[in-house]
């Protein structure tokens, strides 16, 4: 975690119409850190995710991956190149549904990386077992449990080789029994010295494994910090007002 940071974002603003979602972002993930970014809905947490791999591309201002500027290729027919070294699980599973869980990971290796089907079925099955479903291959996404299909989100995920990977409340859809098994997944690639950025409303996994809580409002960075300091001594009124009522609940 030293040196130049993997991602950096200056000034980042992004609009829908009349509406300003972010309003002058600036944040530093430094290679091997887990920045886990907290806040009310509507304070524009999954847009900053979306503005990071370019689903969303910013209006103004500049997103750095590895020391290039991805901003500037954002419109371009270069922009999947960007997706393919940032991986991205969603709230919701976005699996195909007439594929197996096996083939869900396979595919974009062979349509995207240009990997064979043997070496990417080998490469899938590996991250399944990883994920805690190498009983679940032939499985169809109907049959699994919405825990199990995130997980094979982030197999899919990982299976391009990224060098950051971004979670958006990827456990805000599940039961709750359903969540540690996700969440446990996730410390595993933490430990690894995965990089990522989760926009998260688990707070306990924010202080257990975050290097870094940012606090988000209003479309504007209020807080950052370790854990311990923006969790248990937040500097801002505000951020003590959001986690009394989260922290309460």
């Amino acid at each position: 975690m030293s040196g130049e940071p993997i991602l950096r974002l200056e000034n980042v603003h992004k609009r829908f119409g009349k509406l300003e979602v972010l309003r002058g972002i600036n944040l530093d993930v430094g290679r091997g850190e887990v920045v886990c970014v907290i806040g009310p809905s509507g304070s524009g947490k999954s847009t900053l995710l979306r503005c990071i791999n370019l689903l969303e591309p910013p209006e103004q201002g500049r997103i750095f991956l590895d020391g290039d500027e991805i901003t500037a290729i954002a419109r371009s027919d270069r922009v999947d190149e960007v997706r393919q070294r940032m991986g991205m699980v969603f709230q919701q599973f976005n699996l195909f549904p007439h594929k197996s869980a096996l083939e869900n990971v396979c595919l974009a290796q062979v349509k995207v990386l240009g990997r064979d089907e043997r070496e990417a079925r080998g490469r899938a099955e590996a991250l399944l077992a990883r994920v805690g479903l190498a009983d679940k291959l032939d499985e169809y996404p109907d049959r699994l449990s919405g825990g199990q299909q995130q997980r094979v989100a982030i197999a899919r995920a990982l299976a391009m080789d990224p060098h950051v990977m971004l979670f958006d409340e990827v456990t805000s859809a599940l039961d709750p029994e359903l969540v540690k098994d996700v969440l446990d997944v996730m410390r595993e690639l933490a430990a690894e010295g995965m990089t990522m950025v989760v926009v998260t409303h688990e707070m306990g996994f924010a202080r257990e494994v975050g290097s870094k809580v940012v606090f988000m409002d209003g479309g504007v960075v209020v807080e950052e910090g370790a854990p311990a300091e923006v969790l248990d001594s937040p500097r801002h009124e505000r951020t003590q007002r959001f986690l009394g009522r989260v922290l309460e609940h």
